[in-house]
């Protein structure tokens, strides 16, 4: 391949990524003649806004990062066969300009099945019912209008000009995903059709090298790469391929009724650092912004509506502090060994249990060294060089020199944001009514307008309403005789029903009965609740409905849902097995299709007015009109007091709200998070016992100062009037930093100062932007504990230590307090680390 031109174009205030084509060797991918050394960050374009793609990629871009990834998402640019759309969200090309103008490159991960917990892998539902057609295998109808799409896409990213062989900023493009875990479970096709999909990406002549991640017998020229926790000990199946590490996970997903797992930053900076000391090249964090789930775009089943994952930028796009922070020194640390790394030669020394040193050395004698310690419970301290160094348990130290420590990934010097969800009323946009005036339209439960079909027994729930609705109505009738025990007693007989998945709500001669669900792990579930009769005809109305469709696996595109049996126990009969009856069918409910969300008031329903809205009432549609909340903070809809359903703004999918409890037990979760040890989803939950997902993010950019509509499908009954409008935002920051701490070195004073103050701790303290640091909460030198929040002095403490700090601090944006003689006693705390704890309040 030929070399790439890397051309920095400064236009105004915009830096434009210009390159020729991209080569790589068993080293590195070689840009403009040189290895490169490369930190990427996942943000997918249809998770947010076109409005935040400039501020998500700035702040990517301010954190260290040199490329943007994005999959491309099939089902939602194809929306029928040949229908494309690249709008709003799915604005691709913009996107990509976006990255470009930032001065960035970017890896598009075509694919174009993604997995990513999206509906359907990302996959089009229609395509599951083209004849003979079986997903990611040696299946010609899959194949066909696999290649159609890729080749769709290529071509419009080549008419753009957006590889980087046309000047463009996409070095690196992906064909299939994660295809080795499942290619045994297709047999001889599941090869033939991994060999086929990378020889059909080459064909495509990009101009750059393609990837196929966890594809262990990727053909030459096509580059296998790594997705996990760790990747240092990754290596390509070729020698001639870089070491490239295409998903390392910052955090993990949730699922409506799971937990809420975190990943510490010292533990996801030990395994980057790692990467790099065991020769990584190329290192993408999936996800840097995980972003939202909208509409019904979230797949699993029961991916909740918020794709935070922890990532360091956190859903409505602020820096998660301290892990965006730690990350961006832990890059500033490795871009200073980059020369060295890529052109110079490892060797490996062995510094006693657990303790290993990888030290490369170029041919002008330049030196970079990385010492770990994967010990995950025992600090160590070793000599190297003729020179003592203390290494935390599980942590690497960054010697940019061979000699000078500046950096460790379990020390954090960061700051940790304090962020709160400011509640506020939804505000009546007609400011001569005083309170707020709901619209209201009830449901009637069961068949609506005409029956779609009569069929005796149960139809597959996906396979019925090919996802073009969550819901699917199941009716039928049961005929209780005066007779009956029951009703003589007094008591109830119990309706019985299994299903597939994914959830129901049951109603008896139209009053709601409950609601049964699986979860995240198990789709199948029992519905086992009491339920009213009456003599003579019953009207038995299910409401089955998927929350997401299945993302990956083997044949996933055949995984089912729906009923398998339908039973009332408790009649003088015994059980009546109502299964084989004849069950009539509707799909959706009858709001969809009048297209209730839209709020416009151009169905054929009457919506009736009300300033005291029906609290707990099952199928009711809500609509009110709102101004937008005060301010420029990021904005969610606490939907606490809801029971589940779907919301929108200005006909804008907000997306699936379901405040369901976590069913984990308090033992399942931890209070403080240790670090040390290697990480798994489970490792560091919280949230045991609370609402999975309470919040749920409206991008500013679909608010009108006023006139807002807000509607809202309400499945199983809630209280509208406790909804409000929350802004996120940044109340305050702390930071804990110990005089044994290292410094990268450059200390930012403002964006146009820098200075370089080697090895000297420093705390720095960041307030939004138009805020400052109006108080001192805390602010302790000598042996402080505790957290964020509820810090502690120690036996040891500088009683001037608050003012030091306030005299550096209040009234300022930003500050910083280094931990220096000058502004603290050097005679205390004799023997012990030192350390400074501040707690500041932004306002």
């Amino acid at each position: 391949m030929k070399l790439c031109l890397l051309v920095a174009v400064l236009l105004l205030t915009v830096t434009v990524v210009s390159c020729g084509n991209v080569s790589y060797d068993g080293r590195s991918l070689i840009i403009d003649g040189q290895r490169k050394l490369l930190i990427s960050a996942s943000i997918h374009y249809p998770r947010s806004v076109p409005a935040m793609w400039p501020g998500l990629v700035q702040t990517a871009k301010e954190g260290g990062v040199d490329v943007i990834e994005t999959y491309v998402f099939w089902n939602g640019h194809e929306l029928s066969p040949g229908n494309y759309y690249f709008g709003g969200r799915f604005d691709l090309v913009k996107f990509a300009r976006t990255v470009q103008q930032a001065g960035m490159f970017l890896i598009l991960r075509i694919g174009p099945f993604v997995a990513a917990e999206w509906n359907f892998g990302g996959v089009p539902v229609w395509l599951h019912y083209v004849p003979g057609t079986v997903f990611r295998t040696y299946n010609q109808p899959f194949m066909y209008h696999m290649q159609k799409f890729t080749t769709y896409i290529v071509n419009l990213m080549k008419q753009e000009k957006l590889f980087a062989s046309q000047g463009g900023p996409i070095i690196l493009a992906q064909i299939e995903n994660e295809y080795g875990y499942y290619e045994n479970f297709y047999k001889e096709d599941g090869k033939k059709y991994a060999l086929w999909a990378a020889k059909m990406a080459v064909s495509q002549n990009t101009g750059v090298p393609w990837i196929m991640c966890q594809q262990w017998d990727a053909p030459d020229p096509v580059i296998d790469t790594c997705n996990s926790f760790y990747c240092d000990q990754f290596k390509p199946t070729s020698p001639n391929r870089p070491k490239i590490w295409t998903e390392n996970w910052p955090g993990w997903f949730k699922t409506f009724g799971g937990r809420d797992p975190h990943r510490p930053a010292e533990d996801v900076a030990f395994s980057v650092a790692r990467f790099f000391q065991k020769g990584g090249s190329v290192h993408n964090y999936y996800m840097y912004h995980g972003g939202t789930n909208f509409g019904r775009t979230a797949g699993g089943p029961f991916i909740t509506t918020s794709y935070d994952y922890d990532a360091p930028i956190d859903e409505y796009g602020l820096p998660r502090l301290p892990k965006w922070g730690h990350l961006k020194e832990l890059h500033r640390a490795i871009k200073l060994c980059e020369h060295v790394l890529l052109n110079g030669k490892p060797v490996n020394v062995s510094l006693g249990p657990s303790v290993e040193a990888d030290v490369y050395t170029d041919s002008s004698g330049a030196c970079a060294a990385f010492i770990s310690n994967s010990d995950d419970k025992n600090d160590r301290t070793v000599e190297f060089r003729n020179t003592s160094y203390r290494l935390p348990a599980w942590s690497v130290s960054i010697l940019p020199d061979c000699k000078n420590v500046v950096f460790n990934t379990a020390q954090v010097n960061s700051q940790t944001n304090v962020v709160a969800m400011i509640p506020g009323s939804l505000q009546q946009s007609n400011k001569g009514v005083n309170s707020l005036i709901w619209d209201i339209v009830k449901e009637k439960p069961g068949i609506w307008g005409t029956a779609d079909f009569v069929k005796n027994g149960f139809v597959d729930l996906i396979n019925t309403t090919k996802d073009t609705t969550d819901y699917l109505w199941h009716t039928t009738s049961i005929f209780v005789g005066e007779n009956e025990e029951f009703l003589k007693k007094g008591s109830k007989p119990v309706l019985l029903i299994e299903s597939t998945g994914h959830a129901l709500h049951a109603f008896v001669n139209q009053e709601y009965q409950g609601t049964g669900t699986g979860n995240g792990t198990h789709s199948p579930f029992t519905f086992k609740n009491p339920i009213s009769l009456r003599a003579g005809k019953n009207e038995i109305a299910l409401l089955c409905l998927t929350v997401g469709l299945q993302t990956a696996g083997p044949f996933y595109d055949f995984v089912g849902a729906g009923l398998t049996s339908v039973k009332i126990k408790g009649l003088n009969n015994g059980t009546i097995d109502l299964s084989s009856y004849a069950w009539t069918y509707k799909i959706g409910v009858q709001g969809e299709h009048l297209k209730l969300y839209q709020g416009d008031g151009l169905s054929n329903v009457n919506w009736t007015s009300t300033s005291q809205p029906p609290k707990m009432q099952p199928l009711t549609w809500y609509k009110t009109i709102v101004d937008a909340p005060p301010g420029d903070e990021p904005v969610g809809l606490d939907m606490l007091h809801m029971g589940k359903g779907l919301a929108w703004l200005n006909g804008e999918e907000i997306g699936r709200y379901w405040p369901r409890k976590s069913e984990f037990k308090s033992k399942d979760c931890v209070k403080e998070c240790d670090y040390r040890g290697k990480f798994n989803p489970d490792k560091c939950d919280t949230g045991c016992g609370e609402p999975t997902q309470r919040w749920y993010h409206v991008p500013r950019s679909w608010f009108k100062p006023s006139g807002n509509v807000l509607v809202l499908f309400e499945e199983k009954g809630g209280e509208p009037d406790k909804i409000r409008f929350v802004r996120r935002k940044i109340s305050g920051a702390c930071a804990l930093v110990s005089e044994d701490h290292p410094s990268v070195g450059l200390l930012s004073q403002g964006e146009d100062k820098l200075q370089n103050i080697k090895n000297i701790p420093f705390v720095r303290l960041t307030c939004p932007s138009n805020t400052h640091i109006s108080a001192v909460k805390f602010a302790s030198f000598g042996t402080p504990s505790g957290s964020c929040g509820s810090f502690l002095k120690g036996d040891c403490h500088d009683p001037t230590s608050s003012t030091v700090v306030e005299k550096t601090c209040l009234n300022k944006n930003d500050c910083v307090i280094t931990l220096t003689e000058e502004n603290f006693k050097t005679n205390l705390c004799p023997g012990l680390p030192r350390k400074l704890a501040v707690e500041a309040v932004c306002s």
